[in-house]
């Protein structure tokens, strides 16, 4: 096998963080360098320490993870609890995390990791508010040239927001975030709502989880039946979609995928669509192209990558 490709993890855990770290750390073609916590679905308090109980879930706890930003760049926090439970991983029995958090500030390990680490060999893997990137960028704009891609899940287009008529969370909750990164120039691939409500957990592929027999498995099954209900009782589906694991499976099979290159711009000034992807999907403005915005995924092929690796993993 070729080197693995070198990732950080920026995450706010979150059931789906959850998977999206686990698919991560089962994966041999993925060299986590470390994990830094913000503030989203929950607050920073609790994102910090289910990054480290995934971690120890995983067998992992040799994953340094850090603490990052508390708040938004200028906006107040909206947090999801309604979604994810009080705890941000509600659904399953949980122990808290025995590995220590580490003491460096995330921010400093996101500028420290991608001065000293080779020109465009680090790839960032955003699965919350973008508050704790645009904030390395803004302390060192240095950095910028050096990052390898950032894959993010945010936004949407066809399928609206979801958090407001025109808004998707994780680019609601920090939109002055999301618009310094979109407007810096590093390649970007973007999983929307578009694509991510196409990865429903039915029923059928919940239970493959559980079958597995292994503690990893049966967790992975509450976390989802916890999850979902959310969704299902909204879109009226058979499941829920589960977002950010479509990164880490964008890094190991984008072939599963589909879209294209087009401009993709962030609203900032108006409260009614605060947040909203401006997506250019038809070409109709001159904008120039910032990002692979990713409209279509094979299903089948991500929950079988999911229950492949997820299984592999030991405990």
């Amino acid at each position: 096998m070729n080197n693995p490709r070198k990732i950080i993890i920026d995450t706010d855990p979150g059931q789906d963080d959850a998977v999206a770290i686990l698919l991560a750390l089962g994966s041999p073609e993925l060299e986590v360098l470390g994990i830094t916590a913000v503030a989203g679905n929950v607050p920073l308090a609790l994102t910090q320490k289910n990054c480290r109980i995934i971690c120890e879930l995983a067998g992992r706890p040799d994953i340094p993870v850090y603490s990052g930003a508390i708040r938004p760049l200028v906006r107040e926090l909206v947090t999801a609890e309604n979604v994810h439970g009080k705890t941000g991983l509600n659904g399953p029995e949980l122990s808290d995390p025995t590995m220590p958090l580490q003491a460096q500030y995330a921010v400093d390990f996101i500028v420290e990791t991608f001065m000293s680490e080779p020109e465009n060999t680090v790839t960032l893997c955003v699965l919350g508010p973008l508050t704790n990137i645009a904030l390395a960028m803004i302390r060192e704009p240095k950095i910028i040239p050096r990052i390898a891609e950032i894959v993010l899940m945010g936004g949407g287009c066809f399928e609206g927001g979801n958090v407001t008529p025109a808004a998707e969370f994780n680019i609601y909750v920090d939109p002055h975030a999301a618009k310094t990164v979109f407007n810096a120039g590093v390649p970007i691939t973007m999983f929307p709502l578009d694509v991510t409500h196409k990865a429903l957990t039915t029923r059928k592929r919940v239970e493959e989880f559980r079958s597995m027999g292994t503690n990893v498995g049966i967790v992975t099954a509450e976390l989802l039946d916890f999850f979902e209900r959310f969704d299902e009782e909204k879109y009226g589906t058979d499941g829920g979609p589960l977002h950010d694991p479509n990164v880490i499976a964008w890094l190991l099979k984008p072939e599963l995928y589909t879209g294209r290159h087009i401009n993709v711009e962030i609203e900032t000034a108006s409260e009614l669509t605060m947040g909203m992807t401006v997506a250019d999907w038809w070409g109709v403005t001159d904008r120039p192209k910032n990002a692979f915005f990713v409209r279509d995924l094979d299903a089948e092929g991500f929950y079988n990558l999911l229950v492949e690796r997820i299984g592999a993993l030991c405990p």
